[in-house]
């Protein structure tokens, strides 16, 4: 059984999917939790006060725009953020997200 998931190409990437994943305050305490980390996170270990679902939710939104890669480990999931590809197509933005007072 195959559990991978499916994430954009890099140059299926468009910036107004990962715009609208950004612009999401959840969304961007989650890229901000994994912007500290090369080995990712498990989606349930960044502190946040939403449902199980919601988490989901703006994890799958995030993957969905390119902005994230999520892997299988066992019995949780690793979202790793996908730095090296945002940098290629939109150079700037993620530092210029990530360095905004929040």
């Amino acid at each position: 059984m195959d559990n991978a998931l499916e994430h954009p190409d890099r140059n299926e990437i468009r910036i107004e999917a990962v715009l609208h994943a950004l612009a999401d305050p959840v969304r961007l305490t989650i890229v901000r939790a994994l912007a500290h980390t090369d080995t990712g996170i498990a989606c349930g270990a960044i502190e946040l006060d939403i449902s199980k679902s919601t988490r989901t939710h703006h994890i799958r939104t995030l993957r969905e725009a390119g902005v994230v890669h999520v892997r299988p480990e066992g019995t949780s999931r690793i979202s790793t953020l996908r730095r090296d590809d945002l940098n290629a197509l939109y150079p700037g933005l993620l530092d210029g997200v990530l360095a905004a007072k929040h």
